[in-house]
């Protein structure tokens, strides 16, 4: 089976997580991060997953699984052993056109979770089609090593940007060939070294050369400054 790679907006989207224990609570947390409203179905939970049941971060209905349980959700993730109830929500969301994920069995599957690094904004996910999670998460250790917090910030100074750079009017070729001048290991450099004069005047004469009103690189330096008192609380 190919599996197409997509980002699902899950911001206020009702999703529904079968199972309680610590394979559900993991991820529980990844949905929740993307601003998605859960509801639980499970006799039981773990403690964090009682804790934010609590606090309301989701809604915990107390039973088992039962047939019409699915209705009116987008997103549905099973995280049981129970095979009945992993056939059940796959007969049940094929009838409703629900996006559905059975932990460890892809054949109920038709969407699978992939290994994913964040970073701020930055996301870098790796699949291998749900035939070894080992070697995913494997992979997504190494680039954990490689993608440095210096990344999520990058992305954040050129989200800044990129609304006055397409303001501008330019041909999305020449648009191309600025951003890709502004994303490189120099860049990276200064950052993680605090150089941030270097860096704004780096991208100053990027946009001067493009002929693109560097007003825009106010929001640069108020990134900058967040940045400096960022650190200089954690060095009290």
């Amino acid at each position: 089976m190919k599996y197409y790679p997509v980002s699902l907006d899950l911001e206020g989207r009702r999703c529904l997580v079968i199972g309680g224990g610590r394979v559900a609570a993991r991820k529980i947390r990844g949905i929740i991060a993307c601003g998605a409203r859960v509801t639980v179905v499970s006799p039981g939970l773990t403690p964090e997953l009682a804790a934010m049941a609590a606090a309301g971060d989701l809604v915990w209905r107390q039973r088992s699984y039962g047939e019409g349980d699915l209705a009116g959700f987008f997103l549905v993730i099973a995280a049981t052993d129970d095979q009945q109830v992993q056939e059940q929500v796959h007969e049940e969301a094929g009838r409703l056109g629900v996006l559905l994920n059975v932990a460890d069995v892809p054949r109920y599957c038709n969407f699978i979770l992939p290994a994913t690094v964040r970073r701020g904004d930055l996301s870098v996910s790796i699949s291998t089609g749900g035939k070894s999670p080992a070697l995913a998460r494997a992979l997504r250790l190494e680039l954990e090593k490689y993608l440095g917090d210096e990344y999520g910030l990058l992305v954040e100074i050129l989200g800044e940007l990129r609304p006055a750079v397409l303001a501008a009017g330019r041909s999305q070729q020449d648009n191309e060939k600025l951003f890709s001048r502004m994303v490189g290991q120099e860049v990276l450099a200064w950052i993680r070294a605090n150089d941030w004069d270097r860096l704004e005047a780096h991208v100053r004469a990027l946009l001067q050369e493009a002929g693109i009103d560097v007003a825009g690189i106010e929001k640069l330096r108020g990134l900058t400054t967040v940045r400096k008192q960022d650190e200089g609380r954690s060095d009290q």
